[in-house]
């Protein structure tokens, strides 16, 4: 391929101030920053292959676009015409659209809804809604998350994911938390079993019969399950698991255990048994961050294919139900794979702490 020839030019101060802008603020259609980029490092004397190389684009793309801009300045840069109706809501009313739903709300409420916005800015509530969709926008929704505070979080995250990635020899790691306060829950009318047209219905009351809590331990590389259930959740209650993985586990292997920075997990008792069995060693979990532990993910997957619709009458029951559950698991057990490393983990969180300060 011959190379592009260099090209460079001067930009008025109100084309660069321009050309900024469109680069920068996040309710620009991204093609449109995108090729105010490449016209900023065009103008800045870069060549076509180092300007490729850092938007990660194709070197035809730097060309066309460098082409558009010498003959048509910035008009160049727009999406030309297309065929059928013409616009009727023009850039400045989806820009105003777009900067109202992101850094204003309105007086009766904590978020847009496409009639509220509607009737602010005067468009039809199907207006609206084609343009949040175009641009990713969703008012509605609202996730939580929680930020670690641990000072030693960077060297726990190290730990507990080169355990995931690089599972020392002759040697198990298991996850291991409890979920505590399984509540034994009963209707109080029968459940109504699903039928054509219509899903499965049950009363939004409930009966109550007391409460049970399951120890678990994930194997990483088997995704075989080590449970326990117990009727309290104390250091005794851990001791005694703890106990139950030195029977299960091979006494050849060494014992990696990931877990949580709980009371219970660190008490005088737990430190003398560790002493006695040098094989065990806890990694303990950064605080506010139980989403490093897998076993996380098994008990969500109990919980929502045999706790969240389930009807027990009692413990007894609800711990039959469990183990009878955890049986099928490890009959034909599945490991979750864990891919990412921990400096991508650690850029993620730096890059949200970034956008949130």
């Amino acid at each position: 391929m011959p190379p592009f020839p260099v090209v460079s030019w001067e930009l008025t101060d109100a084309e660069r101030e321009q050309l900024e802008s469109w680069s920068r603020r996040r309710t620009t259609a991204q093609a449109l920053a995108q090729r105010s980029r490449i016209v900023l490092l065009v103008a800045d004397g870069l060549r076509p292959g180092e300007i490729a190389a850092r938007l990660g684009v194709h070197r035809n793309t730097v060309a066309k676009w460098r082409r558009r801009f010498a003959a048509e300045r910035l008009d160049g840069l727009v999406d030309e015409p297309r065929p059928g109706q013409p616009r009727t809501i023009t850039d400045a009313i989806v820009d105003e659209v777009i900067t109202k739903t992101l850094e204003s709300a309105p007086r009766d409420a904590t978020h847009w809804s496409t009639r509220s916005m509607a009737r602010e800015v005067g468009l039809t509530q199907s207006a609206v809604h084609r343009i949040w969709k175009a641009f990713g926008l969703q008012p509605h929704r609202s996730e939580t998350f929680k930020l670690s505070r641990d000072p030693q979080f960077v060297a726990k995250v190290r730990d507990v994911v080169g355990l995931y990635l690089n599972p020392p020899e002759r040697a198990v790691v298991l996850c291991v938390d409890e979920k505590s306060q399984i509540q034994a829950v009963d209707r109080t009318a029968p459940i109504l079993p699903m039928r054509p047209g219509l899903p499965e219905r049950a009363t939004h009351d409930d009966k109550r019969h007391g409460t049970s809590s399951l120890y678990a331990a994930l194997d990483v590389s088997t995704g075989r399950v080590i449970g326990s259930l117990h009727g309290r959740h104390r250091a005794i209650e851990f001791k005694r698991f703890l106990q139950t993985l030195d029977r299960e586990v091979p006494g050849e292997l060494g014992v990696h255990v990931i877990l949580d920075n709980s009371s219970t997990h660190q008490t005088p008792a737990i430190r003398k048994w560790l002493t006695a069995h040098p094989r065990f060693v806890l990694h303990f979990t950064p605080t506010s961050s139980s989403w490093l532990n897998l076993v996380e993910r098994w008990f969500a997957e109990l919980t929502t294919k045999k706790l969240k619709r389930g009807a027990h009458r009692s413990t007894r029951e609800l711990n039959a139900d469990i183990r009878a559950w955890m049986k099928t698991w490890n009959d034909d057990p599945r490991p979750y794979v864990w891919t990412k490393t921990a400096d991508q983990i650690l850029e993620s969180i730096t890059r949200y702490c970034t956008r949130i300060n």
